[in-house]
């Protein structure tokens, strides 16, 4: 041990501590001439004291500069909020879990209520109108705690939910909340995570719609299909081809009224017919013939003029007659509007049939007319039989040329075309308007086909006559459809879809029959313009060809079920 200060001294600066020198602090102390002279112990002492402070001095600013610490020092600080945000990621990571399963929970719960197999759907297609679902809520909120069994780590959830009709939607929806208890969070307070959810599950009824197929079937339907159709029925009718007041190029009309209507008195003119007695011209004769010549058909089928003294003799009389003529240009009959309408009728009945969602969920019916509407073949389910198949909707549409105004079927009348009783009629057998819910809760919808030319007069046994409904004028086809009987359905909220075929302008018209003809072609520019408005909506369309009336039909039925899902 070094006692010596100075030695001391000479150590500490041979160590290189940094030393206060001994005058330095003598001089600090207030050593001066005034005070006593400093003994050796005195000296000795106060060396001693100022080795001390040089020591503290140099173990201040060691410990100032050594950084090697400071990572330690900086961990400690930043463990807590690490440690927090690794307990947030871990909680909401569990309550997100938790969330997602009570979520799939309430899309099954209202998916399983609009299910077509839930009791809530027989339930709803019985609601006359819109509104909530009864049970619906508690049935949905069933289905949802159903589909938790065994789920843990949560509150008990507070569903609500809600099932109900909105025309032909069903929709239901559940919301939830739920608090998940925390594990790392509580540490800074929070002792749970709020989780909450919402479902919605819509399902759209399969709309029920009757179809009431309303056809014309007046003198005018019994126009040839097709312009080659009509020159080959022009080129051999004989019907009223003598005197002044006949059709010297033959008649275009496939006309088969009662006896003495077509005037034949067997002049050479008229070319050759059957014999009054035969099976086409029964006893007493007088017998139009243009219906039955497109039933028998020609051989060839086309014609260059309408010379029916030659051409005559090319019908075929010993042909057998057919019902129906589904083709143009063949050799067994003249194809009529009548049979391309029925034709497409079918097609349309397929296309209703292969669209069905559900059991019977369309119904057709067929009502031509001519004065009265005639229920020809009333609503029904099956659509799909055979139109050979006598006895089914099928055969009745593929035949409909038979009703052909004939002045003999007292069920239809003859002569004219009365929409006025028409409508009246259909609207009568619309007994009720329903939403489309069910087979007991039908939409109906009004299907016309015609060429749209109205005529009041009337015609049995050969006796012509005007209506007695006041409807005018009499003996001509120059007025068109009276539209407030459409308004009439339209105002039951009844939708008319409307199918014109084209009056065809008459060739070669004359005075017979009052001018008929002549007020027919003046009247033809009036009608689309009437039927347009009688027409529902959207709902009016135009078909000449038979492929046109094929196609305009199932454009009809399809703009009918579309139209029907969104409104309903």
């Amino acid at each position: 041990m070094v006692n010596d200060p100075a030695s001391a001294w000479t150590s500490g600066v041979a160590a290189g501590v940094p030393v206060i020198p001994a005058t330095d602090y003598l001089e600090a102390i207030g050593d001066s001439k005034e005070t006593a002279p400093v003994t050796r112990e005195t000296r000795n002492s106060t060396l001693r004291l100022a080795a001390r402070f040089a020591r503290m001095r140099a173990l201040f600013a060691s410990f100032r500069s050594n950084t090697r610490a400071n990572v330690a020092v900086i961990s400690a600080v930043s463990a807590l909020p690490l440690i927090t945000a690794i307990g947030c990621v871990v909680d909401y990571t569990t309550a997100s879990m938790i969330r997602t399963k009570l979520q799939g929970a309430a899309d099954a719960a209202t998916l399983a209520s609009v299910s077509a197999n839930s009791p809530l759907m027989a339930t709803a297609k019985a609601m006359t109108g819109n509104g909530n679902v009864s049970g619906g809520s508690t049935a949905t909120v069933n289905f949802f705690n159903s589909n938790l069994t065994g789920t843990t780590g949560y509150t008990t959830p507070s569903p609500t939910a809600n099932v109900t009709k909105t025309g032909m939607v069903i929709s239901a929806t559940l919301s939830f909340t739920a608090q998940v208890p925390t594990f790392f969070l509580g540490v800074i307070g929070y002792r749970n995570i709020a989780i909450s959810g919402t479902s919605t599950s819509s399902y759209k009824l399969p709309t029920y719609i009757d179809f009431y197929v309303t056809i014309d079937v007046s003198g005018s339907m019994s126009f040839p299909s097709t312009a080659s159709e009509q020159a080959r029925l022009q080129a051999v009718n004989p019907d009223n081809m003598t005197g002044s007041n006949g059709y010297p190029k033959g008649c275009t009309f496939a006309c088969h009224a009662a006896q003495g209507a077509c005037p034949q008195s067997g002049n050479p003119g008229q070319g050759p017919y059957p014999a009054v007695g035969t099976s086409t011209n029964p006893s007493p004769g007088g017998y139009c013939q243009g219906f039955i010549i497109t039933r028998l058909g020609t051989t060839p089928v086309s014609f260059a003029s309408g010379n029916n003294s030659a051409n005559g003799l090319r019908v075929n009389w010993t042909n057998s007659q057919v019902t129906s003529c589904p083709n143009p240009g063949t050799t067994s009959c003249i194809q009529l509007r009548a049979d391309a309408v029925g034709y497409a009728v079918n097609q349309l009945l397929s296309t209703a049939n292969n669209s069905e969602q559900v059991t019977n969920q369309f119904r057709g019916g067929l009502y031509p007319f001519i004065v009265n509407l005639y229920s020809y073949f009333p609503l029904t389910t099956s659509l799909i039989g055979s139109a050979n198949t006598s006895g089914t909707i099928n055969y009745a549409a593929a035949n409909l040329a038979t009703l052909l105004d004939t002045g003999n079927n007292a069920s239809l009348g003859a002569g004219g075309t009365h929409f006025e009783n028409a409508f009246t009629s259909v609207n009568n057998l619309i007994s009720s308007v329903g939403t489309g819910g069910s087979t007991s809760n039908t939409l109906p919808y009004v299907f016309l086909i015609t060429d749209g030319s109205q005529d009041c007069q009337t015609q049995w046994n050969g006796s012509w006559s005007g209506n007695n409904s006041g409807c005018s004028p009499y003996y001509n086809s120059s007025t068109t459809i009276d539209t407030s009987n459409c308004t009439t359905l339209k105002n039951r909220e009844i939708t008319i879809a409307v199918l014109y075929i084209p009056y065809q302008t008459i060739q070669n018209p004359t005075t017979f029959s009052n001018s008929e003809d002549i007020y027919a072609n003046s009247n033809i520019p009036n009608i689309p313009g009437a039927l347009q408005s009688c027409a529902s909506p959207n709902f009016y369309y135009t078909a000449n060809t038979p492929t046109d009336i094929t196609s305009a039909l199932i454009a009809m039925f399809e703009q009918a079920v579309s139209t029907a899902h969104v409104t309903n």
